[in-house]
């Protein structure tokens, strides 16, 4: 279903216009524009990292995980994927990978889903779903996008562990990611990134203990790299 290819970057962190650390369980926005490098770093491994990317001039479009799968015939990302959106165009493109997988079908969690998977009493629970929805109305890089639940497609799970069996289930088990792992993408257009940093905490997608990432963000890459 994908081979892994791990393909390290030459950008300078001392170079980047975005640097910022996005704590255990909270959500990011962030407005990167075409040409730009993004970069999110597992910090401490074994970290899901839910994505949701919109086109900042017009937000009808974003991320279709059934595009991404079914035009490069991929169930998992890795370097040299291309991210596209509901209306067949690309959005980005991963251009380093030190993980090498990423998962495009897990989806995020939510309060009915913890509850059916996992029991009643976890109904409460912090989840992706409450991440997306906060940040789609309280954060201040979205209070003027006049988005709402209707909004949230199925998203990316940097650095998550989704094997899908012989007859078509899905397990969450421990990442493939480890402490300082990466994944970096070219804007291919002007993009709103949506993170949720997962707080899941009753399955091992982050370990059973969630943990802080690191954001980053470059202009100019071709001349932001380390000597």
């Amino acid at each position: 279903m994908s081979t892994r290819h791990f393909v390290e970057s030459q950008l300078d962190p001392e170079l980047a216009v975005v640097d910022e650390i996005c704590a255990a369980g909270e959500p990011w926005v962030r407005l990167v524009n075409e040409g730009q490098v993004f970069r999110i770093v597992d910090l401490e491994g074994n970290q899901a990292v839910d994505t949701l990317f919109y086109n900042a001039n017009h937000l009808m479009e974003r991320y279709s995980a059934t595009d991404t799968v079914r035009r490069q015939k991929m169930l998992y990302l890795t370097t040299g994927s291309k991210l596209y959106s509901n209306y067949g165009n690309v959005m980005l493109t991963i251009v380093a990978d030190t993980c090498g997988r990423h998962d495009t079908i897990g989806g995020a969690c939510a309060a009915e889903s913890n509850t059916v998977r996992y029991a009643l009493e976890k109904f409460s629970m912090h989840s992706c779903r409450d991440n997306f929805l906060h940040a789609l109305t309280h954060e201040p890089a979205c209070e003027h996008l006049g988005m709402s639940k209707r909004d949230l497609p199925s998203n990316i799970n940097f650095f998550m562990n989704v094997p899908v069996s012989e007859d078509g289930g899905l397990e969450f088990v421990d990442g493939v990611s480890a402490p300082g792992k990466y994944v970096e993408m070219k804007a291919e257009m002007d993009v709103v990134v949506l993170i949720s940093n997962c707080p899941q905490l009753n399955n091992p997608c982050n370990a059973y203990n969630p943990t802080p990432i690191r954001l980053l963000v470059w202009d100019n890459p071709e001349d932001m790299t380390a000597d």
